[in-house]
């Protein structure tokens, strides 16, 4: 198998998101099936974008895991790494979403089978030759994939890989605040790129602005911070240049999930990009990173004119032919 240029390691699920608009589960009447998970959907989304992603994890051996696979064989992810476990349930995740963009969401997941992965299940080969190894903390609240999640982060820098983190937080899946904090914040300085969301700083880093989110972040190891705004935008720093991105305020948002994870995917392929020039300077906040976070941005918002995370991820010509009109 040719080298991968993203391995991405975590939870695959199925989103069971609302057909109601403003309304909270308790209220829904309906709901509609897409695959989902955020490192899977950072894999899924690099593959629409035309580049070569694998993907690590664990689904049940049931009717929904088959169905995941099949998204991700059919995007062409790698799923070579992907197992089914006889002895646990695909993950299900309920969403409710507000105009707002506030989030009602309850898991399935006790356990689910994204919690199951042992280290015994990776292999050190399959990361030779990569660019990028992508994880969130999700996979650091529980074991055994809290010790398959560090062992491959482990495998990664034995081969070179860059590392890129996304703090995700989903205060349900955990069992307490400290708990979640130590966790989420123990995933920082295995990272050279990090990108976090405005809902999520103040809780994990005690920050009060991006300004002071990105110095506290950087000053764990990373190389470059962005953190999303949502309809803002973003704010993104290398330690020694900043700068703030709007982004596009024109379009039907429809629903909201999987929009980050567009915008980390087209981000990473974008500083892949110049890796592959030979760009010494690929996480130098320049005008080259400007105009990536630019494409990152518009895939992003086009990743809310859809329902589900997978099934609304745009490809290269969608993100052109957006911002080729805006």
């Amino acid at each position: 198998m040719d080298s991968l240029d993203v391995i991405c390691l975590g939870e695959l699920l199925i989103d069971f998101v609302s057909l109601d608009r403003d309304v909270s589960l308790v209220e829904s009447t309906g709901f509609r099936k897409a695959p989902g998970g955020a490192p899977a959907n950072v894999a899924a989304g690099l593959a629409r974008l035309g580049l070569k992603a694998g993907f690590i994890g664990k689904v049940g051996d049931d009717p929904f895991g088959a169905y995941l696979r099949k998204v991700l064989d059919d995007l062409q992810v790698d799923t070579e790494f992907l197992v089914a476990d006889p002895d646990a349930r695909t993950t299900l995740s309920f969403v409710a979403q507000k105009s707002d963009g506030v989030r009602d969401c309850m898991f399935y997941r006790n356990p689910g089978a994204d919690m199951l992965l042992r280290p015994d299940e990776l292999d050190a080969g399959y990361f030779e030759g990569s660019t990028f190894f992508h994880f969130g903390s999700i996979s650091l609240g529980a074991e055994p994939v809290k010790s398959a999640t560090l062992k491959a982060i482990e495998m990664s820098r034995s081969k070179g890989l860059l590392i890129s983190y996304d703090p995700n937080l989903r205060m349900s899946l955990w069992p307490d605040e400290e708990t979640a904090r130590r966790e989420i914040n123990a995933g920082f300085p295995f990272a050279d790129v990090v990108k976090i969301s405005e809902e999520e700083y103040g809780f994990i880093l005690g920050c009060d602005s991006p300004e002071s989110c990105a110095e506290a972040i950087l000053a764990m190891g990373p190389k470059l911070v962005v953190v999303t705004l949502g309809p803002k935008g973003c704010y993104y720093s290398d330690g020694v240049h900043a700068g703030y991105l709007p982004t596009f305020d024109d379009v039907t948002v429809v629903e909201t999930t999987g929009a980050g994870d567009t915008f980390v995917a087209a981000t990473l392929a974008g500083i892949i990009a110049r890796l592959k020039e030979g760009d010494p300077d690929a996480f130098c906040a320049d005008e080259a990173l400007v105009r990536i976070l630019t494409f990152a941005n518009a895939a992003g918002s086009l990743a809310t004119t859809k329902i589900g995370a997978i099934p609304s991820l745009p490809t290269t010509g969608d993100v052109l032919a957006f911002l080729a009109v805006h």
